[in-house]
């Protein structure tokens, strides 16, 4: 299992974002556009699994198994960089930006 997954590792590691930004855009639509606690919980749970975890998994896994700290692992530390700091605030435009946009969407159903 191991072996796959440092064979495939950058495939996994593309797929994990795209599953980490489409959960995202999820989540907002669930907070904003259905305005559903419940979506909104599932959203949350599918960033958890999608986001950093994985990626975490994965950079522990490729230095384990290479003994180094390499490109994918390098790759994944900055992910999570990015994350911690710059990301948080594109994540609140983001946010401000869904707001906005179905905020619209109910004005225009309204009138």
């Amino acid at each position: 299992m191991m072996e796959f997954l440092v064979e495939n590792k950058w495939a996994i590691l593309v797929s994990l974002e795209v599953l980490a930004w489409s959960s995202t855009f999820f989540l907002l639509y669930a907070r904003y556009g259905l305005k559903s606690d419940f979506w909104f919980k599932i959203a949350t749970f599918l960033v958890i699994i999608t986001g950093v975890i994985p990626q975490v998994l994965m950079g522990i896994i490729n230095f384990i198994s290479t003994g180094k700290l390499d490109l994918f692992t390098l790759i994944i530390v900055l992910l999570i960089i990015y994350g911690l700091t710059i990301g948080k605030q594109h994540v609140k435009k983001l946010d401000a930006w869904a707001q906005r946009k179905f905020s619209k969407n109910d004005e225009n159903h309204r009138a």
